[in-house]
């Protein structure tokens, strides 16, 4: 392990988590336990004896665990109950990155598994009244669900339940409407969001 030879939580801290791709492991762990092919494939640009490489780093540092899955023999990643801990500082990270996100993906690859942690990190301190609603985030095949309730808010596949409301947009849009960078007036104007149902639900659910 790589070390700064400083007595400081962060220095200590970035040698475990600081090398290239940790933390975008961490982040697809936070999103769910993964198998190594699952990794692979939400890791776009990895190569595979490097994410090998950085599994392993982390197992030994007591950031992530293997197990097995289900009552197969299927080995999978997860964090344990330390390394989940970093959630918080990587949605902080996912706040922080506003400014560098509004200019769109310029090319970069996007997965839409993605939005699970980003979109209820950039709401939670920022909404400070949260409706019910179950919102469908219709930026890909099948459609996410934003489900937002008083304690929070949660992204993931859509569980077939009814929608309040679905919002058509690219992800950008959605980033931008979650960050506050973008209201839904102006997305509406510019023809970057399609709503069908409740409007006044997503307006309170974006707190726009």
């Amino acid at each position: 392990m790589r070390s700064y030879g400083q007595y400081c939580g962060l220095a200590r801290s970035l040698e475990v988590v600081g090398d290239r791709w940790n933390l975008l492991i961490v982040r697809q762990l936070l999103i769910a336990p993964a198998r190594y092919r699952d990794l692979t494939d939400g890791l776009p640009g990895i190569a595979t004896n490097l994410l090998a490489d950085r599994l392993r780093d982390l197992e030994a540092a007591g950031v992530v665990e293997r197990r097995l899955a289900g009552a197969g023999s299927v080995v999978e990643y997860a964090l344990t109950l330390w390394g989940a801990e970093l959630r918080q500082p990587v949605e902080s990270l996912i706040r922080w990155s506003t400014p560098l996100m509004i200019r769109g993906p310029e090319g970069d690859s996007f997965r839409p598994e993605w939005l699970a942690l980003a979109v209820p990190a950039l709401l939670d301190t920022r909404v400070e009244v949260r409706p019910t609603a179950t919102i469908g985030l219709a930026i890909d095949t099948p459609p996410l669900q934003l489900c937002a309730t008083r304690s929070g808010f949660e992204v993931g596949p859509h569980d077939g339940r009814d929608l309040d409301a679905t919002v058509r947009a690219d992800p950008a849009s959605i980033l931008g409407l979650a960050a506050g960078a973008l209201t839904l007036s102006d997305a509406r104007a510019l023809g970057l969001v399609e709503i069908d149902g409740d409007e006044s639900l997503v307006r309170a659910v974006f707190a726009t």
